[in-house]
């Protein structure tokens, strides 16, 4: 079989090339919201995590982050993605894209919790004490002097986060949701051709991290001219 027959078989007969277009719209549905969510995580666990290495105080909230951190970074992703459909939600009825973007997003959250964490350690503790010595009490000198200036420090490393976030969304097809590498066995399993589905499937993963490669440089470069001025 030529490779136009083969295309044609792969993609265009019954309209197999659906499965790609719905299973991408899937994989970026659940990359979104968890990304939100673990950016709502991350600078939570961050922020408590660099209040008591800088006064001491919230030790229990602290040990709690540190369990979180030790456990999510120390297993696989996947096997978070079981535990929580098979385990967590077993006897609840919710929708398995609602579970894979509550996985993705709480992986995704201890690893942003560390970059956040690190951003904020990196600005000299005398920025705390110019705070203070405005008038303005620990939490608002972590809002207005301390956070705008590690959020920019980490902008580039939050974005690369993105980035390996959207490729571990692969792994969603374990708990049976049609994502685009889904999308790629499923039409694999129809025509018994591997080659050109799960070359597609490759292609369009790359071609999205080159695009968001490419926005992350931009990124870093208005960031290092601003820095500049």
């Amino acid at each position: 079989m030529g490779f136009a027959d083969s295309f044609r078989q792969n993609f265009i007969e019954a309209d197999r090339w659906s499965y790609l277009w719905n299973g991408l719209c899937t994989t970026l549905l659940i990359t979104f919201f968890a990304v939100i969510l673990g950016l709502i995580l991350g600078f939570l666990v961050a922020i408590i995590r660099s209040t008591y290495l800088r006064t001491h105080k919230l030790l229990i909230p602290d040990l709690i982050c540190r369990l979180y951190l030790t456990v999510i970074r120390g297993t696989p992703v996947v096997v978070q993605l079981l535990i929580i459909y098979f385990v967590i939600f077993a006897t609840v009825p919710v929708s398995k894209t609602f579970v894979a973007v509550v996985a993705f997003g709480i992986n995704s959250g201890a690893y942003v919790a560390e970059i956040v964490r690190g951003g904020i350690m990196s600005i000299d503790v005398g920025q705390l004490e110019a705070g203070r010595s405005l008038g303005l009490n620990y939490t608002q000198t972590m809002r207005y002097i301390i956070l705008p200036q590690a959020f920019k420090n980490v902008l580039p490393a939050l974005a690369n986060e993105c980035i390996v976030l959207l490729k571990e969304t692969s792994v969603a097809g374990y708990i049976a949701i049609e994502d685009l590498t889904k999308g790629g066995d499923i039409i694999r399993s129809q025509t018994f051709s591997a080659f050109l589905p799960l070359l597609a499937v490759a292609a369009i993963y790359l071609f999205m991290v080159v695009i968001l490669t490419k926005l992350v440089g931009i990124l870093e470069r208005r960031l290092a001219a601003n820095d500049r001025r």
